[in-house]
C-alpha cells in the first residue's frame, strides 16, 4: 500500500484495539508495572476526530472554548454560549490541514452556524465536521493496485440553546456520526464496515458583566460546563455477537472559567482556564495465565461495560489509583486581546500528561473583524519531546465567518426605500 495507506490503517487499528485489555509491557524481560503510573496508558476511543478543536479561534487559544465569549463555533465546545450571541444569524467555515509533513491531502473542515429568534432568548445551531484521511490505494497479495479510496468521517449536529435567566443559559445537541475507514475491505482477516453512532451534548453557560469602577471600567465573568459525545458504542466489524469489539465515543467533560477585562472603549483582554476529562474507562492492567490460556485483571477495572456505567466508572478505575486519575485531566490556559473589536491577538498553552498522550504545546493566533466579515488564523508550537508527531506542527489553520444583524438588514432596506424616492 502507498504511504497514505499506512496512516489510515494505523488509525483504524488503534481505534479497534483501543479497548482491548492492556497488557504488561516487557522490556528486556523486566515488566513495567502500570500501577506505578510510570508508563504510558492512554485512553483510546472510536472516531477521535470528534475530540479535535476544529476552529481557528480556539486553535489559537490552546483549544479552550467551553467558557469563552460566544461565537459561531460554540457548537463544538458548549452550544449554550449561542444564547449570548450578539448577532442574529451567522455562518463560519474553518479549514485545517492535517499531518501536513507526512500526507499532502489530509484535512479537517468545520462548517457551523446559528440563528437567534426574535425573542433573543432561543437559538438554533448546526454544524458539520468533516475529516478526510487522504487518498489510499488498496493492493492485493501480490502488491498490485486494486482500487483507490478516500477514507472519511463526519458528524452532523443540531442544537437548541435557551437563556434561563439573563446570565445563565442551557443547551442540548443531537449528533449523527459516520466513520468509513476501510470501504468494507478485509483487514487482518476481519470483515469491516462503516461505523455509525448517535450522540448528544448537554451544556451550561454563565455570563455576567461587572462594574469595576471608573478607573478600571468593567469586566465580564464567564463559566461553562459541558458533557459532549454521550452516545452508543461504535463497531467497525460485521460481527454482531455480544463478544464483538465495540468502542466508546470520546465522551468528554469540559469545565472552564474566564474573565474579560474591558480596559477602556478601545481595548479589552480576556483570560481563560479550562480542564477536560474523557469519561471513558481506563484500560486495566492484565496478566496472562499460562495454565488456563486466559487474561485476568490485576489492577483497575473491566472496561468492557455499557456506556452509562463507563461514564461513572471513568472517575475511579485507573490502575494507578488517584495519581493516574489526575494524569487523565488535560488543561489549558489562554489569553485573548482585542483592539476596538477589530483586531485580536491570542495565545495559549495546552497540557496533557506524558503518560496519557503527551500533547503539550503553545498556540498563537490572530483575528480580524470588519463589519460582518471575520478572519481567524492559528499556529501550533509543540513543546514535548515527541513534538514531531503532533499533526498540526507547522500548520496554519484558517477560518472565515459572516455575521448578520436584523437591525443592519432593516437599515439597508430603509435606505433602499429612501433612495427610490
Amino acid at each position: 500500500m502507498h504511504r497514505q495507506s499506512w496512516v489510515a490503517f494505523a488509525m483504524f487499528f488503534l481505534t479497534l484495539g483501543g479497548f482491548s485489555y492492556a497488557q504488561i509491557i516487557d522490556v528486556g524481560g523486566d515488566p513495567i508495572n502500570r500501577v506505578t503510573g510510570q508508563v504510558n496508558n492512554p485512553i483510546s476511543t472510536a472516531v477521535p476526530f470528534l475530540s479535535l478543536s476544529p476552529d481557528a479561534r480556539s486553535g489559537g487559544m490552546a483549544d479552550v472554548g467551553v467558557a469563552t465569549s460566544a461565537d459561531l463555533n460554540s457548537q463544538h465546545y458548549n452550544a449554550a454560549k449561542y444564547a449570548f450571541l450578539k448577532d442574529q444569524f451567522g455562518l463560519s467555515l474553518t479549514y485545517s490541514p492535517w499531518l501536513i509533513n507526512l500526507v499532502p491531502d489530509m484535512s479537517l473542515m468545520y462548517l457551523s452556524g446559528a440563528y437567534k429568534f426574535k425573542d433573543e432568548r432561543n437559538v438554533l445551531g448546526f454544524s458539520l465536521l468533516y475529516f478526510s484521511m487522504g487518498s489510499i490505494v488498496f493492493t492485493d497479495a501480490s502488491g498490485n493496485s486494486s482500487q483507490s479510496y478516500k477514507p472519511n468521517e463526519f458528524a452532523i449536529d443540531v442544537s437548541y440553546s435557551r437563556k434561563l435567566i439573563d446570565v445563565l443559559s442551557i443547551a442540548v445537541t443531537g449528533r449523527f456520526i459516520y466513520s468509513n475507514l476501510t470501504l468494507g475491505q478485509y483487514v487482518a482477516g476481519v470483515d469491516t464496515k462503516a461505523g455509525l453512532a448517535g450522540a448528544a451534548d448537554i451544556g451550561l453557560y454563565y455570563c455576567q458583566d461587572f462594574d469595576l469602577g471608573k478607573k478600571y471600567k468593567g469586566g465580564t465573568l464567564s463559566a461553562g460546563l459541558s458533557f459532549t459525545n454521550i452516545g452508543n458504542k461504535v463497531s467497525y466489524t460485521q460481527d454482531l455477537s455480544e463478544d464483538a469489539e465495540k468502542n466508546f465515543l470520546p465522551t468528554t467533560l469540559r469545565l472552564g472559567v474566564g474573565f474579560n477585562w474591558h480596559i477602556d472603549d478601545y481595548n479589552s483582554v480576556g483570560f481563560y482556564a479550562e480542564a477536560y476529562k474523557l469519561l471513558v474507562p481506563t484500560p486495566p492492567l492484565t496478566e496472562y495465565d499460562t495454565a488456563t490460556g486466559d487474561w485476568f485483571i490485576t489492577a483497575g477495572k473491566n472496561n468492557r461495560v455499557n456506556v452509562m456505567k463507563g461514564i461513572f466508572q471513568s472517575f475511579g478505575d485507573a490502575p494507578g489509583g488517584f495519581k493516574e486519575e489526575m494524569q487523565e485531566i488535560q488543561w489549558s490556559l489562554a489569553a485573548e486581546y482585542w483592539w476596538r473589536d477589530i483586531v485580536a491577538v491570542r495565545m495559549g498553552y495546552f497540557h496533557e500528561s506524558k503518560y496519557k498522550g503527551w500533547r503539550q504545546y503553545f498556540t498563537l493566533g490572530v483575528g480580524l473583524r470588519y463589519k460582518m466579515v471575520g478572519l481567524d488564523f492559528s499556529y501550533l508550537i509543540p513543546t514535548s519531546t515527541i513534538s514531531g508527531s503532533n499533526p498540526l506542527k507547522n500548520t496554519l489553520r484558517v477560518g472565515v465567518s459572516f455575521n448578520f444583524n436584523r437591525a443592519d438588514r432593516a437599515a439597508r432596506q430603509a435606505k433602499r426605500v429612501n433612495d427610490q424616492f
